[in-house]
């Protein structure tokens, strides 16, 4: 559980910056995001090290040699003072430094060293080209050291009381990263974890799968895929019940081949974002969990440019919550598209199912307008998943679950791709599933609940989805494409549901007049005597 301790003590960090002057909460995270990568950087080198002596397997440390400001020079002419020994670059090594000193070597070599970590072919090299560290001040510097290893010593006390050290830090990030949903700007806004979770038990990524979020922001979806791949792989004595009551686990012990470890950590997280801020604190979050190659690319997937970057049908899993009322412009708008409206909602849908392999599964959050509008391009959309895919599930979520950025009504959209650009449909019937829970209050609080409905609605998803529910007036059940064709393609759940409605029988108006003025009688004879007895 996120204890409310951790909680101050990261609002106490924001306030630092606030103070010192870093109001933008954008520019605040970011330059946050590098200080946490950096001291992760130290924890988890000196980890493997441990490891490696007592696995005696053969690891070299990241802060092994001298880094050089310009890497190009020979040894016989290293320039004086642009040269340091690695291991000056640890956190644990600076943070002894004065404030002064501090900020010098962090500013002048520290930030440098993380910027070229990895090789410049790598996205995380090309991310980190323009990225400028942006604390000038010392005295905020140290007070930004000293209240991240506060945080840390937090999480220590709270992994000492049972709860997993890696949920813990991320919900640290997590909370970190809620200063970015300021008013959900151009529909973009962070998807709850847990909803994340629930997308992720539902579609089931796994090891041999390459992920995809189409506009991944800061990679929420992609970790939820990892942690959901790494629970598959965890042993039952190691796993856990987190606060959503979904079983957790981080160790993934069953996977005991390096090669797999490899393709997991380098060759199966894949995202791509508009924003060059998002994609650095999205590849940063990633290396922080322990995916030391995640392949984020700063691209618009709607653009042109994506598609000489990237052929289709290369994602075998698309994890996504694409921005609802964004738009592009015409001029670069792909080409590919089957529909000419600039309506992002509309265009990621389209964009998901060139992307999807044969055989490929995606799941996405939508706005409901999606599952209803009138207009062509709309029904247009909805014909495509229709054809192209077979679209499982429509699972209807509350209208709370972003609040408090934004109150609108969506929906969860299930399907696996069967043939680009289809000439008949390959549903037969969609599985219609109502939400009325996430477990939180729905309103701008969001505070948890005592019931957990989220593992209830994967257990009916995978045990309901191949039985026919002809009963309607329940949570869920299934609606034959014939009928859904009657209705425009309408996907909403409201549409097909029957509701019980059940006859009221009321007394006739003069009798409850009647009864009324008795009523105010009794009142007024009461308030008289009332009356008398205070005289």
């Amino acid at each position: 559980m996120f204890s409310s301790t951790l909680k101050s003590k990261i609002n106490q960090l924001w306030n630092k910056f606030w103070s010192r002057g870093i109001t933008n909460p954008i520019t605040a995270i970011e330059q946050i995001s590098y200080l946490l990568f950096i001291r992760r950087l130290d924890e988890l080198d000196t980890s493997k090290i441990v490891k490696s002596e007592f696995t005696r397997e053969n690891y070299h440390s990241i802060f092994e040699g001298k880094f050089k400001l310009n890497p190009l020079e020979s040894e016989e002419k290293e320039t004086s003072g642009n040269t340091i020994d690695k291991q000056k670059l640890r956190w644990s090594q600076f943070k002894q430094l004065d404030p002064e000193a501090m900020l010098e070597r962090v500013t002048k070599f520290v930030f440098p060293f993380i910027k070229n970590l990895q090789g410049e072919e790598q996205p995380y090299s090309r991310s980190m080209q323009n990225a400028v560290f942006l604390i000038t001040s010392p005295l905020l510097l140290d007070e930004a050291v000293k209240a991240i290893d506060e945080i840390y010593e937090e999480i220590k006390k709270q992994q000492d009381k049972g709860q997993e050290f890696q949920d813990t830090q991320g919900d640290v990030y997590e909370y970190l990263l809620n200063e970015l949903a300021q008013a959900g700007k151009n529909g973009q806004f962070r998807t709850p974890r847990h909803i994340i979770q629930l997308i992720a038990e539902i579609v089931d990524p796994d090891i041999t799968d390459q992920i995809c979020d189409p506009a991944c922001g800061t990679g929420g979806f992609l970790l939820g895929a990892y942690q959901h791949i790494l629970t598959k792989y965890t042993s039952l004595e190691h796993l856990h019940e987190d606060e959503n009551g979904f079983k957790r686990g981080t160790l993934g012990d069953r996977i005991t081949k390096d090669q797999v470890w490899k393709k997991l950590k380098e060759k199966t997280f894949y995202g791509f974002d508009i924003d060059q801020t998002m994609v650095r604190i999205g590849l940063m979050n990633l290396i922080l969990h322990d995916i030391s190659i995640p392949k984020i690319e700063h691209m618009d997937t709607l653009s042109k440019k994506y598609d000489s970057y990237e052929g289709d049908e290369q994602y075998s899993v698309v994890m996504a919550n694409p921005p609802f009322t964004g738009r592009i412009a015409t001029t670069d708008m792909s080409d590919k598209f089957r529909i000419d409206r600039p309506q992002t909602e509309l265009l990621f849908i389209d964009r998901m199912i060139h992307m999807l392999k044969p055989g490929g599964k995606a799941g996405v959050i939508v706005p409901e307008g999606v599952l209803f509008g009138s207009s062509k391009a709309n029904i247009d959309i909805r014909k495509a998943l229709l054809m192209d895919c077979q679209l499982e599930a429509v699972i209807s979520l509350p209208a709370g679950v972003f609040k408090p950025y934004t109150g609108v009504k969506t929906a969860i959209l299930v399907f696996t791709k069967v043939e680009l650009k289809a000439k008949k449909f390959h549903t037969e019937k969609v599985w219609f599933y109502e939400l009325l829970s996430d477990g939180y209050s729905l309103d701008d609080n969001r505070k948890k609940l005592m019931d957990n409905p989220l593992p209830h609605a994967v257990g009916s998803y995978k045990e309901k989805l191949g039985d026919d529910v002809v009963d309607r007036t329940g949570q869920h059940f299934y609606v034959p494409l014939s009928e859904i064709k009657e209705n425009d393609f309408d996907l909403t759940f409201d549409r097909y549901k029957a509701f019980n409605y059940q006859e009221e029988e009321y007394e006739p108006p003069k009798d409850l007049l009647k009864k009324l003025l008795e009523y105010e009688k009794e009142i007024k004879e009461g308030m008289e005597e009332l009356n008398r007895m205070i005289q």
